[in-house]
């Protein structure tokens, strides 16, 4: 039985707390180095967890010419400065007479919480061992629209800041408070609005509360039998708000659609008033749709309070599969050819080598019969097949639909990946790709422990840059690290995630040695707005499903014309001329 609360609030604030902190994901599940220098995964959310991998520290040290000393750690800031609250006394009596006292909270590890994202080198490094420059002054927890009607009002006529807030999972700092923001600023967490208002069947429609989180989504439309199919790698913690005013992208897009395909009608509460349409609009000629702004608007215009989103039953069928490649050339044509057919699966990827050699290292120790097939694996790929382990990549699919559907894509996908020089991996390599992708994610808080810090960016690219795009982002890479004396040696891998008609989304991982470098999350920062110019130099987009926030503000004029954005920043001053909602991302940033 659940423990009692006082109130629902306290109730909300024990859950959240203890599953969410200032690194990423859960708690209660982390990367831990064994006393024998194998590395486990604690807990038991992912099929990682609990087995001990032996190859992990040895490929990190491989790879990044340096020796991990678990006895030479960075030590986390124990009490982390909070700055106290900047306070508006009329705005404040007029939240106390009109809200209960459980919407609202100053504590200062709630404060903190909700004064950033995961942006590594701005934002969770200095949390962790330095200290954020100004903090949130109130935590307000909305439980429903007329709420946000109501706090909004307030805002708007006392002049206080309001920050939406979701799942906090942001890599673009887009929750960094403008340095220029002299109000009182109050994050507006909305993930107590987490409830299905109505389902349509017959229409296949569902209307949802904005602050739900992806999996609780999912999880509660399983029951019904439905699925919404949107799958981004944040799924456990994101929200459908932010999912929306980030304009993102799913790992199953290929079946289900971007954000953008999948919603058919967004509300969004602004000092303006709400913004909607009437009705859910299947498609229409109905001139320009204001809703059409909402995606991407990244807190700058309003509170996203619900949206209706497409409907699809629970797939008949759900098969993973894999194959394997000679070199990244090999599998970037097997994408190119997929790209062309009716066959493409829900959801396909291709790793390079260093990611692939990368997921090999995460494998738990095999003993028994296990290790004999492994090895038979590996025999073959290596000897029969004649495949260099140092050029070798990975390819991973997820087929969903009726038996017949799934069933002809894995014939024809495996007959186009064999003509393209490729070997099928089988289907549980297939799934452990897919699902490594959520377990991973937690890599990177367990090395900035051991003086190793790391990034993902992502871009779009057409099918003709994806080669010079890589191999750009690379030498700039060694270029840096070498100019500002970074030990060992730099890390980059790649993956395509998602592929299109035109060309794919391309998601880097980088990652370097900061020992002994002063201000070194600084340097990194710079480092990666370094490369982010020479992607976009060679073709690739400011980004494909993050958003732009503060970390890319610098090349939206290389990406709109200034009568764009003088559209965009007019639209603003109508609707919000008090800049209430003064986050300041993408084209308002400071």
């Amino acid at each position: 039985m659940d423990k009692l609360y006082k109130t629902k609030y306290e109730k909300f604030f024990a859950h959240t707390h203890n599953t969410w902190g200032h690194k990423w994901g859960y708690k209660d599940t982390k990367f831990v180095l064994n006393d024998d220098r194998t590395v486990r995964m604690a807990g038991d959310r992912y099929e990682l967890c609990g087995s001990d991998m032996p190859d992990f520290i040895p490929y990190i040290e491989e790879m990044l010419g340096i020796t991990i000393d678990p006895n030479d750690t960075l030590s986390e800031v124990e009490n982390k400065p909070v700055r106290g609250s900047n306070i508006n006394e009329q705005f404040l009596e007029q939240v106390k007479s009109t809200f209960p006292d459980d919407r609202f909270s100053f504590a200062d590890d709630d404060r903190l919480i909700h004064s950033h994202g995961q942006t590594t080198s701005e934002e969770v490094y200095k949390v962790l061992y330095s200290e954020v420059k100004r903090n949130i002054d109130m935590v307000f927890y909305l439980e429903s629209e007329d709420e946000a009607v109501q706090l909004i009002q307030l805002a708007d006529r006392f002049d206080v800041c309001l920050v939406p807030f979701g799942g906090g999972t942001s890599v673009s700092s887009a929750l960094i408070i403008p340095q220029s923001e002299t109000r009182m600023v109050v994050a507006v967490d909305t993930r107590r609005m987490d409830k299905i208002e109505w389902i349509n069947e017959e229409d296949r429609r569902v209307c949802i509360q904005a602050g739900i989180t992806g999996s609780r989504m999912e999880e509660l439309l399983e029951e019904k039998g439905f699925t919404v199919g949107h799958e981004p790698d944040s799924i456990e913690l994101s929200t459908l708000g932010g999912w929306i005013a980030t304009n993102a992208s799913g790992m199953k897009k290929n079946r289900y659609g971007n954000i953008e395909d999948i919603v058919e009608n967004v509300t969004m509460v602004s000092p303006n008033g709400t913004i909607e349409q009437v009705d859910p609009i299947i498609r229409a000629s109905i001139g320009i749709k204001p809703q059409n702004i909402l995606f991407g608007s990244e807190g700058n215009l309003g509170l996203i309070t619900k949206a209706v989103l497409k409907l699809h039953k629970k797939p008949e069928t759900k098969k993973y599969n894999s194959a394997v490649f000679p070199n990244w050339k090999a599998g970037v044509k097997f994408l190119y050819e997929l790209s062309k057919t009716n066959f493409i699966p829900a959801s396909v990827r291709l790793v390079d080598n260093v990611q692939f050699r990368f997921g090999q290292a995460l494998k738990p120790k095999t003993e028994g019969i296990h290790k004999t097939i492994d090895s038979l694996k590996k025999f073959m790929v290596l000897n029969i097949k004649g495949f260099d382990p140092d050029k070798m990549c990975a390819s991973t699919f997820v087929m969903e639909g009726s038996r017949e559907e799934v069933a002809y894509q894995e014939k024809n996908i495996s007959k186009l990946a064999k003509s393209c020089g490729g070997l099928i991996g089988g289907e549980e390599n297939g799934k452990r790709g897919y699902m490594l992708t959520f377990a991973i994610a937690y890599v990177r808080d367990f090395l900035t422990d051991f003086h190793v810090i790391g990034e993902t960016m992502e871009t779009s690219v057409p099918w003709s840059k994806i080669k010079p795009t890589c191999e750009a982002a690379h030498e700039k890479l060694i270029e840096l690290h070498k100019k500002h004396n970074f030990p060992g040696n730099p890390y980059m891998s790649y993956r395509i995630p998602q592929i299109y008609h035109t060309g794919v989304c391309i998601y880097f991982m980088l990652g370097m040695s900061i020992k002994g470098v002063p201000h070194a999350e600084d340097v990194f920062g710079s480092i990666e707005h370094e490369i982010r110019k020479v992607i976009m130099e060679n073709g690739g987009s400011i980004s494909h499903h993050h958003g732009v926030g503060k970390l890319r503000k610098d090349f939206m004029s290389n990406t709109l014309s200034q009568s764009s954005i003088n559209l965009i920043k007019n639209i603003k001053k109508v609707h919000d001329p008090k800049n209430i909602f003064g986050i300041r991302n993408n084209v308002f940033s400071d």
